[in-house]
């Protein structure tokens, strides 16, 4: 019986003090408030940033590599015309 009382009172206990808290009026005020906003928008400003700049880095990167590729296939190409005319009379007009 005992056992009972003391889960009843313990039970009792939790809901008494839960719902206080629940009722409890927030601390947070006008200036709070503010001060979350500030944090929010800093935080927003600064992810925004790191998207431009990782958004910015990959197009340079994307950039060099296709100007080193038409680099490196106009070389090629260069070459085999090159090899293409070679021992060829040239057709120099008179």
């Amino acid at each position: 019986m005992h056992i009972r009382k003391a889960g009843t009172f313990f039970l009792t206990a939790v809901l008494v003090f839960g719902m206080s808290s629940a009722f409890a009026p927030a601390q947070d005020g006008a200036k709070q408030d503010m001060k979350n906003a500030g944090t929010e928008t800093k935080n927003a400003a600064k992810d925004t940033g790191h998207g431009i700049s990782k958004g910015t880095k990959k197009a340079y990167h994307k950039t060099k590599r296709g100007t080193k590729k038409a680099y490196h296939k106009t070389a090629r190409g260069t070459k085999h015309a090159v090899n293409k005319v070679e021992g060829k009379p040239a057709d120099a007009p008179q």
